[in-house]
């Protein structure tokens, strides 16, 4: 009997069923729908681009086993997304996207030029060694514009983000500042553009980081009194990218440390890219010095 995208649909989700907790297979498994089976290639409908990017990031190694098992090695996931349209008759269209199948970002290798007493320059993300630091990227490979749904929303972030993945650290928008509402695809930006700057220019560190952990190292570098330390690593990143700048809010140490980095980025024109669910004239506690810099 010929295989259906339903029958090899339900042989993947019996495989999923056995690998994660019940409410997990309830909220993200439940509600997919088999689409059309092509050669080796499964389409499945999936409600929104949230849920999209969240399998993607938490569950495309296991959609890639479960698949691989039923139609073998050469198995393709194609996602169609049902979105709502907000134009016409009102009724839902739908977007269709591969699954991605980057590999992950590799290390990065930088030479550190030695200055002072103490040789070693501390990575807050890593024990680095002496003379040369290798700094993760952080990146998310599944986050590119390979991906990315484009929509009157977001068209002109996506066209900035572009132009500075095109050329880091010379264009106006530097630094380039994503804003908009929770889920709309600013970090998958953020991640992209940082995925096609390292594509184009393989030769620039680049560093994604959230605001939040950017936090917990600077604490911890005072902690253990390197904090001219911390701000050295920063200050030799090509691109900077901190996702979700509003939570250095309140934080005037954080927010201290972090007008010295940017400082320096920018006048070695270094691009920095920054994202935030407010508008810069929205963020509260924050340093005036600080927000000029982001208009």
């Amino acid at each position: 009997m010929s295989e259906t995208a339903q029958s090899v649909w339900n042989s993947c989700l019996a495989f999923i069923k056995d690998n994660i907790t019940p409410q997990a297979y309830k909220t993200w498994f439940e509600p997919i729908q088999a689409v059309k089976l092509t050669d080796k290639a499964l389409s499945i409908q999936v409600p929104s681009k949230f849920f999209y990017e969240w399998l993607e990031e938490h569950y495309v190694k296991l959609l890639k086993v479960s698949l691989n098992r039923t139609l073998g090695d050469q198995a393709k996931l194609v996602y169609v997304i049902r979105m709502e349209n907000t134009y016409g008759n009102k009724q839902p269209f739908t977007e269709k996207i591969p699954s991605t199948n980057r590999s992950n970002m590799a290390s990065q290798e930088v030479d550190v030029p030695i200055k002072n007493k103490n040789p070693e320059l501390k990575n807050p993300f890593i024990i680095p060694g002496i003379r040369n630091v290798k700094i993760e990227s952080q990146l998310n490979p599944s986050y590119n514009f390979e991906n990315f749904l484009e929509g009157d929303s977001n068209r002109l972030a996506r066209s900035a983000g572009l132009a500075v993945a095109n050329k880091p650290g010379e264009t106006s928008f530097n630094p380039l500042l994503i804003f908009g509402g929770v889920g709309l695809g600013k970090t998958h930006l953020a991640h992209s553009i940082g995925i096609e700057i390292k594509d184009k220019y393989p030769e620039k560190t680049v560093l994604y980081i959230s605001a939040e952990k950017f936090t917990q190292q600077y604490i911890e570098s005072v902690k253990k009194n390197n904090r001219n330390d911390f701000i050295h690593f920063y200050q030799i990143i090509d691109v900077l990218i901190v996702d979700d700048i509003q939570l250095l809010s309140g934080k005037a140490g954080t927010q201290d440390v972090f007008f010295h980095i940017f400082n320096h980025l920018h006048q070695n024109r270094k691009q920095v890219i920054l994202t935030s669910d407010k508008a810069p004239v929205d963020m509260q506690d924050i340093e005036q010095r600080l927000l000029s810099r982001f208009k």
